[in-house]
C-alpha cells in the first residue's frame, strides 16, 4: 500500500504521552513506521512535508523526520493540479495546509491519508476521492 502521512502524524512521538489519544495515535503511527521499513508499505514524501518540516523550531525532531524523506517512494513536487485541488479543499473548510497535503496524497494516488489532525479526521474524503 501507498500512504501518506501528514506532518502532524510525523510529529505524534514527539508530544506528550500523557493523554490516552495522543499515545494510541502514536502507537498506531510507530506500527505503520515500521511496516515502512520492513517494506510492506511505501511512503509518499511531498514538497508540502518537507516545507513543513523544514520550518519545525526543534532541531533534533526535523532531523529525524527528515529521514523519513529518504525511506519514500514517491516524491511530489508543487503542481499546478495540486493547487486548483488544494484550493477547492479550501471550500470544503480545510486549511491551506491540510489542502495541500490532502491534494498531494490525491496527486501520488495514496491508498491511504493518515493523519491525527483532528479537522483532518473529520472531512469527508467522499468529496476529494471524486477527483481522482
Amino acid at each position: 500500500m501507498l500512504l501518506y502521512l501528514d506532518n502532524c502524524c510525523f510529529n505524534r512521538p514527539y508530544d506528550e504521552q500523557s493523554h490516552s489519544r495522543i499515545y494510541l495515535e502514536t502507537q498506531a503511527k510507530l506500527y505503520v513506521q515500521e511496516q515502512i521499513l520492513s517494506g510492506q508499505h511505501s511512503l509518499v514524501w511531498s514538497y508540502i512535508l518537507q516545507f513543513e518540516n523544514d520550518q519545525n523550531p526543534h532541531i533534533a525532531h526535523k532531523h529525524e523526520i527528515a529521514k523519513w524523506k529518504n525511506l519514500s517512494k514517491h516524491w511530489i513536487s508543487a503542481s499546478d493540479d495540486i493547487i486548483v485541488n488544494a484550493k477547492h479543499y479550501q471550500t470544503l473548510g480545510l486549511h491551506v495546509k491540510d489542502a495541500l497535503h490532502c491534494a498531494c496524497a490525491v496527486k501520488a494516488n495514496a491508498d491511504f491519508f493518515l493523519t491525527t489532525d483532528k479537522q483532518l479526521q473529520h472531512f469527508h474524503f467522499k468529496s476529494v476521492t471524486k477527483l481522482y
